[in-house]
């Protein structure tokens, strides 16, 4: 039986713990930049491609409470990492699509993983990136 002390302390967590969705939201707005513009901009261009999009936070550590956004459909669709010059959109299977636009200009060496690296003042193409994503939730969606 737990004691009065710990069953408070549990409470105080529940209650504080955020939903995935609302971590990100936290981190938007933390940015206060034009990084957590971009970050915003592209998580509502990944939830109009993908109604069923699952929007998770993973790798939080003290340097870095709120984590790293994650988007998983059937597994990893792509992770929004924030850097101090760019936005960084890493897709899990990357490597395994096809990639017509030509959005991926980062991680290229790799086996599985590409990225994408978004500087200020950079447009992305919507359509495109749409259409990766899409790609990705079918990539994951058929691998199972």
């Amino acid at each position: 039986m737990a004691d009065k002390k710990t069953e408070v302390a549990g409470a105080t967590a529940a209650k504080d713990a955020k939903t995935a969705s609302q971590l990100i939201d936290v981190k938007i707005t933390a940015l206060a930049d034009w990084r957590g513009e971009m970050l915003a901009r592209i998580r509502n261009l990944i939830r109009e491609a993908d109604l069923d999009v699952i929007e998770e936070v993973k790798w939080r550590k003290p340097s870095n409470p709120a984590g790293v956004p994650v988007w998983s459909h059937a597994g990893i669709i792509c992770t929004g990492e924030i850097y101090k010059d760019k936005v960084k959109l890493t897709f899990a299977k990357g490597a395994l699509l096809d990639d017509p636009s030509g959005l991926f200009n980062s991680s290229l060496e790799g086996n599985i993983r590409r990225a994408i690296d978004i500087e200020k003042g950079v447009q992305i193409d919507e359509t495109a990136l749409k259409a990766l994503i899409r790609a990705a939730v079918a990539l994951n969606t058929n691998s199972r």
